[in-house]
């Protein structure tokens, strides 16, 4: 049995022709892959990478789908998980090593 968080998944999603094609000439361009773009982007999205972050707020403020006070309350919610996390003394690698611990005495799960 593969370990939780090594199976590989397919993530699909759909657009139009013309994004798709001026998504390949711009990749082609950066000579980057399809797959190492989406990654880094997913990446920087679980990482809550500031730059990415701030990107999103915009486009999701000027699509008109997120209010400024929403992007408030979401903001201010972030701050405060990382300020619990630092509380705590959890970073990634002891949460990480959580994880590993429950897997050693719990294989099932």
């Amino acid at each position: 049995m593969t370990s939780y968080g090594m199976r590989e998944k397919k993530v699909v999603f759909y657009d139009t022709d013309k994004r798709h094609a001026d998504l390949k000439i711009r990749l082609q361009h950066d000579d980057l892959s399809q797959s190492d773009f989406f990654c880094a982007m997913v990446t920087g999205y679980i990482d809550k990478d500031e730059r990415l972050i701030s990107f999103l707020y915009d486009w999701r403020e000027k699509e008109k789908s997120y209010s400024k006070n929403k992007r408030k309350i979401s903001e201010k919610s972030l701050l405060k998980g990382e300020e619990k996390i630092n509380e705590f003394g959890f970073g990634k690698e002891e949460i990480e090593d959580i994880f590993d611990l429950l897997e050693e005495e719990h294989p099932d799960l």
